[in-house]
């Protein structure tokens, strides 16, 4: 499965409503640190497809939501399920580490 474009429009059905584990990515473009850890995020996309849902949220574009979620710096990690945010993570990190975070809820 590969990454779903989430915005204010779908994020209640995408990331509240999801019937699986969901993890946002809220990013930039201009974002070097969120450039680096992109092909991490795509590749966990594919690897846990079945199991995870992965969402990028583009801050200057739903800059509401990352005030909703007190995003206060890019890229910020964050994993929901059931709705609820279990956990997050921010900076630039590896794919290993990245791995890590989202296996330990899975």
């Amino acid at each position: 499965m590969s990454e779903i474009i989430v915005t204010e429009a779908n994020f209640e059905q995408e990331v509240l409503k999801a019937d699986k584990p969901v993890l946002v990515d809220f990013w930039a473009p201009w974002c070097g640190p969120c450039k680096m850890i992109a092909p991490a995020i795509a590749q966990l996309a594919q690897k846990f497809g079945d199991k995870l849902k992965v969402a990028k949220i583009n801050v200057d574009e739903a800059g509401s939501l990352a005030t909703m979620y007190s995003v206060n710096s890019i890229p910020t990690l964050m994993l929901f399920k059931n709705g609820e945010v279990v956990d997050q993570r921010m900076g630039a990190a590896s794919l290993s580490v990245i791995e890590g975070f989202v296996a330990e809820h899975l």
